[in-house]
């Protein structure tokens, strides 16, 4: 089997706190994130397919229509966002584990309607210090 990585940036701000928890509790699990005025990260994203390769082109998937597909299900609804706001985070606290589970999750469903390509892995960058990872290996 072979992969492919494609690596992308946006910017989102959010709040690190959950209704579950006193805003003391809050502190003291997210610290600094859970100011209600938020903050707000510039993420980096690797995406990683793999599949069999298309005997006609050579690849696993066109790098252009993974390139489409990232953006329009990810950077096009994520970027220059307050992640607290979107749908995929109305249950759940918009913690980088949580957006890289959700990227992955929309990419594979995208991607099974598409071909024999699925997603392996996401990984996403934070901060120089966080980076977080789902998939095959995590």
């Amino acid at each position: 089997m072979i992969a492919l990585t494609r690596r992308y940036r946006f910017s989102a701000a959010h709040v690190l706190s959950s209704d579950r928890f006193s805003e003391e509790e809050n502190q003291r699990i997210y610290g600094k994130c859970a100011h209600p005025g938020g903050h707000g990260h510039d993420y980096g994203l690797e995406v990683t397919v793999t599949g069999p390769l298309d005997p006609v082109t050579g690849a696993i998937v066109p790098v252009a229509e993974l390139d489409a597909l990232v953006r329009e299900r990810v950077l096009d609804r994520l970027d220059h966002r307050s992640l607290n706001e979107d749908p995929w985070f109305r249950d759940a606290v918009p913690t980088a584990e949580n957006i890289a589970l959700s990227v992955r999750g929309e990419l594979e469903a995208a991607l099974a309607q598409r071909g024999a390509a699925r997603v392996a892995r996401v990984r996403l960058h934070e901060t120089r210090r966080n980076t977080f990872e789902c998939g095959d290996e995590s």
